[in-house]
């Protein structure tokens, strides 16, 4: 009997792991997985407490490479990938997403000649600025598949002359969220949360917001001065630089220890509207229904904009605050625009079948 292919597939970003609960029990009823975490995140809120609650399986390598600037973390990623790919030899590399560690993931594969199959390909905020954005674009142009979530990511690849091996399959992010709502609702304590519709839920944690001065106080004055409760589930990253600019944030503004998915997609299910500069919770705040308020200029999640769920407003605390009046204006959360744009919950299992496809025409994917 001939052995099943064998996949290595990198995370070490919060976002991947949840990416990777649905993909990873789709891929293992077919293929042998090799989960590697190049530990990008690598505290337990952030990283251990997520595979216990979403039954991922246990890293069979955890590279402990813990946080840095992006070229010496994106360097050491690549070095011990490269290590970890020439013993494994898998049949191809799964990466997910636009983080240090997807490109380093594509590029230590691409350098030793594996195949790559980036899911969440072709997605763009047109913002050269953004680490996100060189990452995503380098990862797609060496990625032999490329899983799309969206149509619009589809076009944005063939605008680049990309459309060999590209597959539109859905959002694997909304595979989690209809395989874990209902477990969260069931499950999980909101701690103290007030009652449904009667809050708004912040999160912050890119560096060009937390790490500038300016911009962080600019943002937290914004939210202390809201007319509801605002729970913010504190980043490491943000808590750090707080402390160390002794700021101690009030008013409205009611901090929070990190959440864990399922507290976090309760949270975010509840809430009047989700205030963010996260790419993942933009996404998942509008197939919950909800609006956003994301706190950046640019996003890749266009079709949010599109659809009238989701208002750019970047860090400046006018904007913010009339941007959440407008909301109050309209009555608060309204019905929002069909999700179905990011397919049925049904990706993972579709990027599985593409693959096995591959293989059963005997080639390498």
């Amino acid at each position: 009997m001939m052995a099943r292919p064998k996949v290595l597939t990198v995370v070490g970003a919060r976002p991947q792991f949840v990416k990777a609960a649905p993909l990873s029990r789709a891929l293992r009823r077919r293929f042998r997985e090799v989960l590697v975490h190049t530990g990008q995140h690598y505290d337990r809120e952030m990283s251990a407490a997520f595979f216990e609650e979403l039954a991922i399986p246990a890293p069979d390598l955890h590279l402990g490479i813990g946080s840095g600037p992006h070229g010496q973390m994106t360097g050491r990623m690549l070095a011990a990938l490269e290590g970890a790919m020439d013993e494994v030899r898998p049949d191809f590399v799964v990466v997910f997403g636009d983080t240090n560690s997807t490109l380093a993931g594509a590029l230590a594969a691409a350098k030793l000649g594996l195949p790559v199959a980036h899911v969440e390909a072709g997605l763009r905020s047109f913002d050269p600025r953004m680490p996100e954005e060189i990452n995503r674009r380098l990862t797609d142009h060496i990625s032999t598949l490329l899983f799309c979530p969206t149509a619009a990511a589809v076009a944005n690849l063939r605008r680049e002359g990309i459309t060999r091996g590209v597959h539109r399959v859905g959002d694997v992010m909304k595979d989690a969220i209809v395989q874990n709502l209902a477990r969260a609702r069931r499950r999980v304590n909101a701690n103290g949360a007030p009652p449904r519709g009667e809050y708004y839920l912040a999160t912050l944690h890119r560096q060009e917001n937390v790490d500038d001065r300016k911009r962080l106080r600019d943002i937290v004055s914004a939210l202390e001065r809201l007319p509801r409760p605002v729970l913010w589930p504190v980043h490491p990253r943000a808590r750090r630089r707080m402390e160390e600019w002794h700021m101690r944030p009030g008013g409205s503004l009611h901090l929070r220890p990190p959440a864990s998915y399922l507290e976090m997609l309760l949270l975010e299910d509840g809430a009047r509207a989700v205030l963010t500069d996260s790419g993942g919770v933009q996404k998942e705040a509008f197939l919950l229904g909800r609006h956003c308020i994301t706190l950046r200029e640019t996003t890749e999640w266009v079709e949010t904009v599109a659809a009238g769920a989701n208002r750019l407003v970047g860090s400046d605390p006018g904007r913010i605050r009339r941007a959440v009046a407008r909301l109050e204006r309209d009555g608060g959360p309204q019905r929002l625009p069909s999700t179905r744009e990011y397919g049925r919950g049904r990706a993972a299992e579709a990027i599985s079948e593409v693959l096995a496809r591959r293989f059963q025409r005997g080639r390498r994917p």
